[in-house]
């Protein structure tokens, strides 16, 4: 069943691009930017990463967290994040635990989609019709 406003956001822990320890309870009482997209390195999917990095600071300024997720390994997500200077941390999901919990399988890959999770840790809007090269932006104004 798809993932609706309102529900609790599923629990997780990853590693990130770093190899840190990631859990979702890490952000208790922040808003949390959850956005899948499919591949490191390709077209859309750094228009849409380099999209968060342009719009970092008005994030941080909301107390927003921003976290991407696809289903690459660590050496990808190093590479991608150096390569386009993203300041926020990219979770490694090479098993699709994440990806299918929050039901973004697009069948060996993450589909796009961003979730909004509030500070409860509920699912507070969905998005699965992004603009790459607007997202941050849209997520933005949704926010307020």
């Amino acid at each position: 069943m798809a993932l609706q406003v309102g529900m609790d956001a599923p629990a997780f822990t990853s590693k990130d691009d770093e190899g840190k320890t990631v859990s979702l309870s890490d952000f208790a009482g922040k808003t949390v930017v959850l956005y899948f997209y499919p591949k490191d390195d390709t077209p859309g999917c750094t228009k849409e990463a380099q999209s968060f990095r342009d719009n970092y600071t008005e994030y941080q300024g909301k107390e927003m967290v921003v976290l991407g997720v696809s289903m690459d390994d660590q050496a990808s997500h190093q590479s991608f994040k150096e390569k386009y200077g993203l300041p926020f941390q990219l979770l490694v999901d090479t098993d699709g635990t994440i990806t299918k919990a929050y039901d973004a399988d697009g069948g060996g890959y993450a589909k796009r989609i961003t979730y909004i999770i509030n500070g409860e840790g509920k699912i507070s809007y969905v998005d699965q019709k992004v603009n790459t090269a607007t997202h941050a932006q849209d997520i933005l104004a949704k926010m307020g």
